[in-house]
């Protein structure tokens, strides 16, 4: 099944770029390559149940099973040996993509308190475009009665743009709120 996001960008978002940025070519036209979502859990050495709801919610929020990070390396100071698990990651490509990425701009962003937009700063210099998360409530996915901690993630969107000029004009045509500079 094509995702709306999807079908929008290939018939309104490419036209867009390739005629604001004059490219020779179609395939120069920034799309995105596929977001990961990261989180940490810092106890979740000493609590194996802990470890097992983050991976419930994280599933129920992208729709894909996650990885389970371990430690490379022991480190006494945080009670860390090698190989404990230290946190969840997922990658997500194609439809999934599409589907996570308009469930963040359409229903999860607009849900946080007092949202005035991400911040336009974020992009890493390479068109790639990292977003910090400070709970999961905010997605629909996520039942408020089940919930026994609240914890963060991290999600970075990997684009093919090679500068961040393009990467911001290829996400504002998604539809992702940039806070306005303007307004300070």
């Amino acid at each position: 099944m094509v995702q709306r996001l999807q079908q929008y960008y290939q018939k309104e978002i490419v036209p867009q770029l390739f005629k604001e940025y004059q490219y020779k070519n179609k395939h120069q036209v920034p799309h995105i390559k596929k977001i990961i979502i990261n989180r940490g859990l810092g106890d979740a050495s000493q609590n194996a149940k802990l470890l097992e709801s983050c991976n419930k919610e994280i599933c129920s929020i992208t729709g894909q099973q996650g990885v389970i990070t371990r430690s490379k390396k022991p480190i006494a100071a945080f009670k860390l040996r090698q190989k404990m698990p230290v946190g969840i990651v997922v990658t997500l490509r194609g439809d999934r993509m599409y589907a996570f990425l308009d469930r963040l701009i359409n229903l999860a962003l607009p849900r946080i308190r007092d949202f005035q937009g991400v911040n336009p700063k974020s992009f890493d210099g390479h068109g790639n475009y990292n977003l910090g998360l400070e709970e999961q409530l905010m997605f629909p996915e996520i039942d408020y009665d089940k919930i026994n901690q609240i914890r963060g993630m991290d999600i970075s969107i990997v684009t093919t743009s090679t500068t961040d000029g393009q990467a911001m004009s290829l996400l504002q045509a998604f539809g992702m709120p940039f806070k306005d500079k303007s307004k300070k």
